[in-house]
């Protein structure tokens, strides 16, 4: 026997004379591969994460955008509605001159025990009224409203809506009965001159206990009128939600109760600017002014199915209050229609990202004052408008 084969002989059994495995530098290959495998999925997770966050960023500003617009204008579409019952200067019927032609902007904030026959004609004649915050906030209190108007943003405008509760105090599902101490609206329609409960009060505004000393009745001149609620919603844009200093701009709501107008609750965080502006109705069909000193004048040569001197429901100028020009009576009660801006932000900043674009939050933007940024900061943003019809005063005006 040879000694190869003595040698294989006396190896140990179960071991081969091969072996094999990896060496240092395929380990440390498969190792750096390893790494950057890990590295990628690590990446693709916060790339991800990142996109995730940015989406729901986009889609709260969007939400928070159209849940503002979709709040603002179903008030808004609600203005001027005081069941049923039309203001003299507005009735196309009449055939006098009107004289109940408001005669000033009404204090939106003023109490019930201030409240005189003036006030209230002024009240149902201006269903919508704002005014401008300017870019200095005046110090101590504002003009209007002060003790409501808390820690108002700069540059942006105030709006006030007012109409009756669109449901039968205690008869609709859902509309709670009188309270004491709100303020209802009755209207007379009992137009039987020889019937015992005729008058010729056309309509009451005040506290249930008030309204029980002047009875109203409906066309039977039997059943007593219907009440509806009244109600005065004050908008405006606080520069704090919860906390002041804390930086989030959000959107306060002033609603009248209890005879005054309560402090304002917050409604949407982000709002950062909120411009109004009112469309006013001041010429009729034919293209000339309003007149509500004279008696409708139907009298036409064109044969007009409308009056010359009065409104024919579509807003023929869009003006904004500003504290330089502020909105008069005049223009006020001509109201019929409320174009709104709304421009909300972000509630956290995007990582490299600079907002350094300018918004318009007027008809034309003829003015820098009309513009909002640019910002640069990294917020993000996104302004909403919308065009509200007043409802019940336009159709008021409309004729064939």
């Amino acid at each position: 026997m040879s000694r190869a084969a003595r040698s294989i002989a006396h190896a140990p059994r179960g071991r081969s004379l091969a072996q094999s495995g990896f060496t240092l530098i395929e380990l440390m290959i498969s190792m750096v591969i390893g790494l950057f495998i890990v590295l990628a999925l690590m990446t693709l997770l916060i790339n991800v994460n990142r996109n995730n966050s940015e989406l729901t960023k986009t889609n709260r500003v969007i939400e928070n955008g159209r849940f503002s617009v979709q709040l603002l204008q179903a008030d808004i579409a609600h203005g001027g509605f005081w069941g049923g019952f039309v203001p003299q200067f507005e009735d196309l019927t009449g055939t006098a001159a009107p004289a109940d032609v408001p005669t000033a902007v009404p204090d939106p904030c003023l109490t019930l025990a201030s409240w005189n026959a003036a006030y209230k004609s002024n009240l149902l004649g201006i269903p919508v009224q704002a005014y401008e915050i300017p870019a200095t906030v005046p110090s101590p209190t504002l003009s209007v409203c002060a003790n409501r108007v808390v820690s108002p943003r700069a540059n942006t405008d105030v709006l006030v809506v007012r109409h009756a509760e669109p449901c039968v105090a205690g008869v609709d599902s859902g509309c709670a009965a009188p309270a004491a101490g709100d303020i209802y609206f009755k209207m007379a329609r009992c137009a039987n001159t020889s019937s015992p409960n005729y008058t010729t009060t056309t309509y009451v505004l005040g506290t249930p206990a008030s309204n029980a000393l002047t009875p109203l009745f409906k066309r039977d001149c039997v059943t007593a009128a219907d009440s509806f609620k009244y109600m005065s919603d004050l908008y405006y844009i606080r520069d704090y939600a919860v906390t002041a200093g804390d930086g989030v701009p959000t959107l306060m709501r002033s609603q009248f109760s209890g005879g005054s107008h309560q402090a304002a609750e917050a409604l949407i965080e982000g709002v950062q600017g909120f411009r109004v502006e009112i469309g006013l109705d001041t010429l009729s069909d034919a293209g000339t002014a309003v007149n509500y000193g004279a008696p409708i004048d139907w009298a036409s040569t064109a044969q007009l199915t409308s009056p010359r001197n009065r409104g024919d429901g579509a807003p023929d100028t869009f003006v904004r209050c500003t504290t330089a020009v502020p909105c008069t009576a005049a223009q006020l009660m001509n109201a019929v229609a409320v174009k709104v801006y709304v421009l909300v932000r972000s509630e956290n900043k995007t990582p490299g990202y600079t907002d350094d674009k300018s918004y318009c939050l007027a008809s034309n933007c003829a003015s820098a004052a009309d513009r909002l940024g640019p910002f640069n900061d990294g917020y993000k943003r996104h302004l909403f408008s919308q065009t509200v019809r007043l409802v019940n005063v336009s159709s008021r005006r409309e004729t064939p």
